[in-house]
């Protein structure tokens, strides 16, 4: 199964939700079934990551989306967190600062945008500004309906300078959002995590479920395509994100750069001062 073309949310789509299962797991029955291939295509991202960085050329940009506690910072944890952190970097969105909101609303997200070589990882991006913007009336609908076509071309901008794009949408189901919440109430790890938003965020499913569903509909794009990543099980997310990165960095047949120096000079002179 090629997971690009299994979970991409295609152009021109109307995209619903509630038709995509957030529990499928594909021909995997559990997480022991699963672990050698997701260990397989963590090592196979550590290996492409150090190719991306040694061409130097084109950067990758990943962005995930999802309702609390979809498994952000699992992902992060699990899939990405097998690339060298030299040449990776995570950014977070939270509410904008007194100088970001002076500026326009992809201001602060173009400086975090990824150098050449470099993987960059937002945790929430660009697209709360048509997400918590529109459930909470933070701007009017004139406002933030403008919005959709400045983000593709702003991620048009981006993959002409050489940044490749994956979005991932991690999706969960309601219950499965609950009773993660009341886990976290019952583990001192995750315990810090808990905030009273969390639960008072709960009655607006439904409406940042259509918030989402018109985000993934009007920017899954040729250059910058969405990706719906069924959750509910945080093994099969690892290895969905897994291979849909892996799957991307392959296309992208990178090559290591020639050596800047003279090997075989090198080599003579190593095999001189070996005699000595």
């Amino acid at each position: 199964m090629n997971y690009q073309k299994r979970f991409r949310v295609k152009l021109g789509s109307n995209v619903k939700l509630s038709h995509m299962d957030p529990a499928f797991t594909g021909n995997h029955k559990n997480h022991k079934q699963a672990a050698d291939e997701i260990e397989h295509y963590r090592q196979r991202l550590w290996d492409l990551q150090e190719l991306l960085y040694a061409d130097h050329r084109r950067s990758l940009l990943i962005c995930l989306q999802g309702m609390d506690a979809g498994g952000k910072d699992g992902t992060i944890n699990h899939v990405l967190g097998a690339m060298n952190p030299q040449g990776c970097r995570v950014v977070g969105f939270k509410q904008p600062s007194a100088e970001e909101l002076s500026h326009d609303f992809l201001w602060r997200v173009h400086r975090a945008a990824p150098r050449q070589g470099e993987v960059v990882i937002f945790n929430r991006s660009h697209y709360e500004d048509v997400l918590i913007a529109r459930v909470h009336n933070l701007v009017p609908p004139k406002v933030w309906s403008l919005r959709y076509d400045a983000i593709n071309a702003f991620e048009h901008e981006l993959m002409n300078s050489g940044v490749h794009i994956i979005k991932l949408f991690l999706h969960i189901s309601k219950a499965e959002q609950l009773k993660r919440f009341h886990q976290r109430l019952d583990d001192p790890a995750k315990q810090w995590k808990i905030s009273e938003a969390d639960y008072q965020e709960r009655p607006f499913w439904n409406k940042y479920t259509a918030a989402y569903e018109d985000a993934l509909s009007r920017c899954s794009t040729a250059d910058a395509p969405w990706y719906v990543i069924p959750s509910n099980h945080k093994w099969f997310r690892n290895l969905a994100v897994a291979r849909i990165v892996v799957e991307h960095l392959e296309s992208m047949k990178m090559k290591f750069p020639k050596p800047a120096v003279d090997i075989q000079h090198i080599r003579k002179e190593y095999h001189a001062a070996a005699k000595d």
